[in-house]
């Protein structure tokens, strides 16, 4: 369906769907050739040349867009048009930033610059509007994938990145971003390495960085350790291996410190609601009561749990611990101890995320019991895997009657259910549990007291027994930051060797082997900030091995070293990816800089980023991870900004053809090379800023890049006819929809609703074709400047055909007349009992008396109305007549 298109006060009626816009722009009878065809060939003519750059005829050819495209890359780069420039404090910011490539050996698919063309617009339209703009690009080139392409291809991973790097950087330049490529940086350099490894030693410095053992999924085939959620049904996802789960010695960041910052500080961002949501519930926060059961026959050891729902404490009739609860083997009685240590053993292997997404609920019964904190009853202690030990104290209250998972667990081992809230109106319905707020009852003292007002006397009671407390608790977990693997930022910590006792420590060189000795891993040393960066040594061999301490541990040449007499051992663990893309805004501040990783002044210049774009399936942890380093650096005065990211926009996915997310498996790849090839880079982009609004999933069809290509071609033919006949007069009609155009073009790039503002543009450039040789030279001037943005080899191309011997890039942006956007008359519906009957023209400013004489004019009307009662009269000036009639 498309709307007619109509020279309103209300700006544009743009297309309902931007496919059906394509194929009434471009009709299906004029069909563009194939994609293997070419407007150009690779190598330009000598007549094509002179079509690209003598004066133009008036009549129409093909935008000769692989020569203009060539042509103004070389110049932006020779003359480095975007470079950022020194901050002008008289003028105003915008920092805007991608989320950073990993650059993977499959270079992009036509997916990726969505966003990158998104964040392009602005970045070239606030030039135009006088900003100050920093706009870098860099790459997150550690990582798991790198190193398992390394292996698999038996190159070495630095190798292999640094092509990676080259081929993407290519396509990125072929695509005509206005990045400032002085600024381009990796997380493989190893001055980042160096400036990554100094805000760790200042996490270790402040406290944040310890050493704990934690219960991982340790993954012996992949030499790592792996997330919950590459665990599936107790295999790695990425090639079906055996995953066990083993207590190791790993680095954790206690970003838990900073849960209250961090939930806080979303307030006041411009973020996706769903962002902000997603990023509240990974950090949890709970308001509840912890609550002491203490062991019974044991009073020295108790049970401690943590319950949004105190008022539910006297329905307790179990309790439940994580199977990795320190205190299930005190607890398993003899006769347990067989079925308790077998169920151990069988949920050893399954991961958090696969334990409790399960439906099925398995336990044991330990044999052991603890005591009710105010009835004083003994409470049965069961070992269930949907509780876990990493979340809360690794044991629950078990009230069967109002929790769902309780419920079920009950239903399934038969155990009591003792039913203590009830609704405030209506019966109890005992089929399932009601876990809603209601009036308290079976509960002695509280009985009938209302759910918050019973939460409030339970909690003063175990206070006053020494058996608990009001407690606020998150769902966020330490961040865990080790990994067993080569490709990454060695961790830049140390720890002392030591001998057997009566061994000179001289004689000795633990690399040896059998030299027997001992690494102390109780006593870290950092290593000397003077002595950064701490490099990777060069393996030949740097396949994961089944040692938990990672392949670095066969480099015991750079693992261990002498220094004062003493022998010292290097973590072997290296840093997860997460860590160099934690901060690259920052360094992106200031990227030679030698001294430090940006100086303040770069960060008073430029922080925080005004706009941020990239996928949304970095929602939480990224933005997590990278909030919590810059609070540590804030706190430290190393920046003045609380918080990183001001602005937030998520580009929606680009599914294949088949709808489909693209993959190689399922052959529905679109490789961009082949867009430009056929079609030109800026085809590409006003194709995917055209496909529908930005934050939509849209599916790629490349027949429909055609409608684009077509506007580019009169886009290009129009400015040509300008130039070449030179109209300086233009008609009231034209300077109308000109000014509309303007103000719609720009309203619409404040909100990035890119799409409508293409679309107005090619309402204007369809009327303009219409004028034939009388094309206003200001129309063409400002269509060049408006397109410029969205295809800026094009706007370049007409901004130079026009006769400007300077870059449009830093041009003025076009300025518009509000009250030549209002349309001295309007077209609006008119609906007899609230449907459509006709349409009236009446004066912008017209009141109900005029608009129903109009409508009564209309035949449509009046045999709706004629001979009955008009009840009522709904107008609305500009929008609808509405006329209720009897």
């Amino acid at each position: 369906m498309f709307l007619s298109l109509r020279h309103s006060a209300r700006a544009f009626v743009v297309p309902l769907r931007n496919d059906a816009f394509l194929r009434h722009y471009n009709p299906p009878t004029r069909k563009l050739a194939t994609t293997s065809s070419r407007l150009f060939s690779s190598s330009t003519t000598t007549e094509e040349s002179q079509a690209a750059s003598s004066p133009p005829t008036s009549s129409p050819v093909p935008y000769p867009f692989d020569h203009v495209e060539s042509k103004w890359q070389a110049f932006w780069e020779e003359n480095k048009t975007f470079k950022t420039p020194e901050r002008n404090k008289s003028r105003p910011k915008k920092y805007v930033l991608d989320m950073f490539p990993y650059p993977s050996g499959a270079g992009l698919h036509v997916g990726h610059p969505e966003g990158y063309t998104a964040s392009d617009v602005m970045a070239r339209y606030w030039r135009m509007t006088g900003h100050d703009v920093l706009h870098p690009i860099g790459w997150d080139s550690f990582g798991l994938p790198a190193e398992q392409f390394a292996v698999q291809t038996g190159a070495q991973p630095a190798d292999t990145t640094k092509a990676n790097i080259a081929n993407f950087k290519r396509q990125l330049k072929m695509l005509g971003f206005s990045y400032d490529w002085d600024r381009e940086l990796a997380t493989t350099d190893i001055n980042y390495v160096k400036w990554t490894q100094w805000i760790f030693l200042q996490l270790f410095k402040k406290g944040l960085a310890e050493q704990s053992e934690v219960s991982v999924n340790w993954c012996p085939a992949l030499g790592t350790v792996l997330a919950n959620e590459e665990v599936i049904n107790g295999k790695s996802e990425r090639g079906d291996h055996p995953v066990m789960r083993l207590p190791l010695r790993q680095w954790v960041l206690k970003i838990t410190n900073y849960a209250d910052r961090l939930e806080a500080g979303l307030d006041g961002l411009d973020w996706p609601s769903g962002t902000l949501t997603a990023q509240q519930q990974w950090i949890g926060k709970s308001t509840g009561c912890e609550i002491v059961f203490d062991v019974e026959g044991n009073n020295s050891e108790s049970v401690r749990v943590f319950t949004t729902r105190p008022d539910t404490l006297m329905g307790v009739t179990y309790v439940t611990l994580a199977p990795e609860h320190p205190l299930v083997s005190a607890l398993t009685t003899p006769e347990q101890k067989e079925a308790v240590d077998k169920y151990v053993a069988e949920t050893s292997s399954r991961s958090d995320l696969d334990r409790t997404s399960s439906k099925e609920k398995t336990g044991v019964f330990t044999g052991g019991y603890v005591t009710h904190p105010l009835s004083g009853e003994k409470v049965p202690v069961w070992v269930g895997d949907y509780v876990l030990g990493s979340y809360g104290t690794g044991a629950v209250m078990a009230v069967p009657a109002h929790d769902s998972r309780d419920f079920e667990f009950a239903k399934a081992f038969d155990l009591e259910i003792k039913w203590v809230v009830k609704p405030k109106e209506g019966e109890l319905n005992e089929e399932e549990a009601f876990t809603e707020p209601g009036v308290s009852m079976n509960s002695g003292e509280f009985d009938g007291m209302t759910t918050d007002k019973c939460k409030e006397a339970v909690t003063k009671k175990l206070e006053e027994n020494n058996k608990g407390g009001a407690k606020i608790t998150y769902k966020l977990r330490d961040w865990v930051f080790s990994r067993q693997r080569y490709w990454g930022e060695p961790i830049p910590i140390y720890f002392p060797v030591d001998f057997p006792k009566g061994v000179d420590a001289k004689t000795q060189n633990p690399a040896s082997d059998g030299c027997e000795h001992t690494i102390r891993y109780d006593q870290p040393i950092p290593v000397d900030e003077a002595d950064l960066p701490l490099e990777l040594p060069l393996m030949e061999d740097f396949k994961p091995g089944d040692d938990p301490a990672g392949c670095l541990a066969r480099a015991k040449d750079w693992r261990y070293f002498e220094k004062d007499g003493k022998w010292f051992a290097r973590e072997t663990n290296t840093m997860p990816q997460w860590a160099g893309s934690c901060w690259y805004y920052l360094r992106f501040l200031d990227p030679k800089n030698n001294n430090e990783a940006f100086s303040k002044q770069a960060d008073k210049d430029w922080m925080p980023v005004d706009l941020y774009v990239g996928g949304a399936e970095h929602a939480v942890l990224h933005l997590l991870y990278a909030r919590f380093w810059h609070q540590v650096l804030f706190d430290l005065g190393y920046t003045e900004h609380p918080e990183p990211f001001q602005k937030l926009v998520h580009q929606g996915m680009i599914l294949g053809s088949d709808g489909e997310k693209m993959s190689k498996s399922r052959g529905n790849v679109v490789n961009p090379d082949d867009i430009v090839t056929d079609q030109g880079a800026d085809a590409l982009r006003l194709y995917e800023m055209f496909m529908g609004p930005l934050e939509a999933v849209k599916p790629w069809q490349t027949s429909q890049v055609a409608g684009v290509v077509r506007f580019q071609n009169k886009v290009y033919n129009v400015v040509k006819v300008a130039a070449e006949n030179n109209e300086t007069e233009m008609d009231v009609e034209t300077t109308r929809l000109l000014h509309k155009t303007m103000k719609k073009v720009t309203e619409d790039i404040k909100s990035m609703s890119f799409n409508t503002a293409i679309s107005a543009m090619m309402v204007l450039t369809n009327h303009l074709q219409t004028l034939k040789e009388k094309v206003p030279l200001e129309a063409a001037e400002k269509l060049s400047l408006m397109v410029s943005p969205f295809a800026p080899h094009l706007g370049e191309e007409c901004w130079s055909i026009l006769g400007n011997t300077e870059s449009l890039a830093y041009h003025p942006w076009v300025e518009y007349d509000e009250t030549l956007c209002v349309d001295d008359e309007i077209t609006m519906g008119v609906q007899v009992n609230g449907k459509a009957r006709g349409e009236i023209t009446i004066p912008a400013d017209a009141d109900e008396e005029t608009a129903m004489a109009a409508a009564k004019e209309v035949d449509r009307v009046m045999n709706q109305i004629e001979g009955k009662e008009i009840k009522k009269i709904i107008y609305v000036p500009g929008r609808i007549l509405n006329i209720i009639a009897k």
